[in-house]
């Protein structure tokens, strides 16, 4: 009885909602990423975020943040998100087990790397030299946007 019990607590509109909707979207997604990826996308979808949390804060230290330029970057994220699903597909079309979706994810990676880690920077946030001489163009190319948007 005590087990029926506990069990009200896991039946609820809710889970069963939940669960549905992955049981539907699961599919979808591996028709769009490919079975097996979601490690990368993870990796992927968390530098998007962390880009947008040091964007926000390098912004409002430089006054430079609007609520337009940061909807703006909205359509941004969703081609950043888009592009492995085409690769992928491409791959598939291709023939190449994953060569074009792991290229464009990895290359999307590594400039989502540098667009967070020159928005630390620019946050004021700590990071060693090494690093920030290694992404120094990226600081450069986003102060002299910030730049050009104070003017205006």
């Amino acid at each position: 009885m005590k087990f029926l019990q506990s069990l009200e607590n896991v039946a609820t509109p809710a889970n069963g909602w939940a669960a549905t909707t992955g049981a539907l979207l699961t599919p979808i997604f591996q028709y769009f990423y490919g079975s097996d990826r979601l490690d990368i996308l993870v990796v992927l979808l968390s530098m998007i975020s962390l880009d947008w949390v040091t964007g926000v804060y390098a912004s409002k230290k430089d006054n430079t943040y609007s609520s337009e330029y940061g909807l703006s970057r909205i359509p941004r994220t969703l081609f950043l998100v888009a592009l492995p699903a085409i690769a992928n597909l491409l791959d598939r079309v291709m023939g190449t087990p994953g060569f074009l979706f792991f290229g464009v994810t990895f290359g999307l990676i590594y400039h989502t790397w540098t667009s967070l880690t020159a928005n630390a920077h620019r946050a004021g946030w700590p990071i060693p030299k090494s690093i920030v001489t290694l992404v120094g163009s990226e600081i450069k190319a986003k102060a002299e946007r910030a730049a050009r948007k104070e003017t205006k």
